[in-house]
């Protein structure tokens, strides 16, 4: 007896701890089973009203790669939150960041840290860096129901590969669609003005400490042209989540060091806009 249950644990073990609760409990997942619903074009779709993270920024430097998130989220016209966190280690080499539904995206956040930590158990190796990113495209094309209700989730997804010895990122699109970006990257309601702001000052060959100031200045730009992106806030001492990602592996970049960082952008705009 003991025997045959044994035998039915290993028939059903799965390196994927997102194919076993799809399998045993499907209700579990942020985004259900992941089945596609038709909906009947001749009835409206409900509006929901949920909090939405916005701006992330994502940018290689010289030894790793670099994620950076604003802290605002919103909800129509509301600011729903000023302290939000948007960018979260998955592992040790790797980071996320989210955009979108901000409640659906920190749950599949979650998932994913223990998909990758669940693999890493059964299997006894770290999954590889495109292993990572495979895998986080299937989990957003389960969320395919959600995002055509209008609840999608688009994050940035980046680390060191252990392999190639370099830092590498990846965006995807509402499907899962998974593609590889060279140099930098940005995703939200903010993306199109941070992303002008990184063709300016982002170059190759960056040093983390200069990567954190582009990083910084980009967000900045951002949030002065799209409202629902929140900047530095030198008078609420509120500064971006920043990550790097290097062959050490993860870390957080401290306020201690992005406090003077934003500070010193802050002062030279303002320097600048009374000279103009």
């Amino acid at each position: 007896m003991q025997d045959r249950s044994l035998d039915r644990i290993a028939a059903n073990a799965t390196s994927s701890f997102v194919e076993h609760l799809r399998r045993d409990r499907p209700e579990l997942l942020p985004f259900g089973d992941g089945g596609l619903v038709v909906q009947d074009s001749r009835i409206p779709l409900p509006v929901v009203q949920a909090p939405h993270a916005t701006t992330i920024v994502a940018l290689i430097f010289s030894g790793g790669v670099l994620m950076a998130g604003d802290r605002r989220a919103t909800m129509g016209n509301v600011i729903a939150s000023r302290h939000i966190e948007k960018v979260f280690p998955a592992d040790h080499y790797s980071v996320l960041g989210i955009a979108g539904t901000a409640g659906i995206a920190l749950d599949l956040t979650r998932l994913f840290q223990v998909e990758l930590e669940h693999y890493e158990k059964i299997e006894g190796t770290r999954l590889s860096l495109d292993g990572k990113a495979n895998r986080l495209g299937a989990m957003i094309r389960g969320n395919l129901p959600m995002a055509l209700q209008g609840l999608a989730v688009v994050p940035l997804f980046a680390g060191f590969d252990t392999v190639l010895g370099a830092g590498r990122l990846f965006s995807y699109d509402v499907t899962g669609g998974r593609y590889e970006e060279q140099e930098h990257h940005t995703v939200g309601s903010g993306s199109v003005f941070a992303r002008g702001a990184l063709k300016k000052i982002w170059r190759p060959g960056l040093s983390e400490a200069e990567a954190v100031a582009v990083s910084i200045e980009a967000l900045y730009d951002a949030a002065d042209d799209d409202s629902a992106t929140g900047g530095p806030d030198a008078v609420r001492q509120i500064w971006p989540v920043v990550y790097s990602v290097t062959h050490d592996g993860v870390r957080r970049i401290s306020e201690a060091e992005l406090g003077p960082v934003a500070s010193a952008l802050i002062a030279s705009r303002s320097i600048a806009s009374r000279e103009a």
